[in-house]
């Protein structure tokens, strides 16, 4: 009987090991591919660097020089300081996404919170209804919301593009999501102190939601910095570009100069990068815990 259990422990062992040996290739496995689709993902990115710095006649030279043999500053400078300063629509678009990125943050909040909260008559079916305009594509409200900023002297201004992005269906959707994983208790405590619906949204649950909020921030700056349909239809004048129809001023009419592009494409891809590094850890967050509970 003793000899029978010295044969089996060396088998379970030998078991033991080979699963762990199969664990640990699949996750080899897992993290080489994922490593090829990251980047494949950068080169392009890797690509608008590299051609920022070259001149228009090395743009498409073959094989690709990663590494330009000479960089050109200069075509920074161009941008930033040529016919149509890049400095302009730099400024208008942190004007539009920076008013819009609050005002979007403020009412979502709110909204969530009083339709995971309070208790009032038809929450539920108003929460739905709401969320049912989430169906309606955005290119269908585009003739109406023309034809009432035109009434409303609005058009060929900024506050046409920042009124409709403050208030977003899924905004509410997404903080209401969270607010709901907040614990009832919490809040009855609070009642039982004497505080009130604001202070119980201010003082208590705000503070407690900032992976939503950093997730929400992170989905509405990049939404609103990068947006060109509605700046191209509700603004004329080209001192009130943003970014994205700034770019096109280096579409010409016998071909594109890549290099001003790229360079433009560069710096107005670096706010972006800031924002979404250094809120990249309450955004994951913000994603995992938003899910929990519907």
């Amino acid at each position: 009987m003793q000899s029978a259990m010295k044969t089996d422990i060396p088998a379970q062992v030998v078991a033991r090991r080979r699963s762990n040996h199969w664990h640990i290739a699949g996750k080899i496995f897992v993290t080489v591919v994922m490593a090829c689709i990251a980047v494949l993902m950068i080169i392009p990115y890797l690509w608008m660097l590299s051609t920022s710095f070259k001149v228009n006649g090395d743009v498409f030279k073959y094989p690709i020089e990663w590494i330009p043999a000479q960089f050109h500053w200069e075509n920074y400078k161009k941008v930033w300081t040529g016919t149509n300063p890049f400095y302009i629509y730099y400024f208008n678009s942190i004007k539009i996404t920076g008013i819009t990125v609050v005002g979007n943050l403020f009412t979502s909040a709110m909204a969530g919170f009083a339709f995971a909260k309070l208790n009032f008559r038809g929450r539920n079916g108003l929460f739905l209804l709401y969320l049912s305009t989430m169906m309606i594509p955005g290119q269908v409200l585009l003739l109406p919301r023309f034809i009432l900023f035109d009434s409303m002297k609005l058009i060929n201004t900024h506050w046409s593009l920042i009124l409709p992005g403050i208030f977003t269906v899924f905004g509410t959707f997404l903080m209401r999501q969270f607010f709901l994983t907040l614990p009832g208790e919490l809040l009855e405590a609070a009642r039982v102190d004497g505080a009130g619906f604001w202070r119980m949204f201010w003082q208590i649950s705000l503070p407690l939601t900032k992976p939503a909020i950093v997730t929400l921030l992170i989905l509405s700056f990049t939404w609103h910095w990068n947006e060109y349909e509605g700046p191209l239809i509700f603004l004329r004048d080209k001192h009130l570009y943003t970014i994205p129809l700034g770019l096109t001023n280096y579409v010409e009419e016998f071909g594109t100069n890549y290099v001003l592009s790229m360079a433009a494409s560069v710096s107005g891809l670096v706010p972006v990068l800031i924002v979404v590094s250094v809120c990249q850890k309450w955004f994951v967050e913000g994603f995992a815990s938003s899910g929990l509970k519907g």
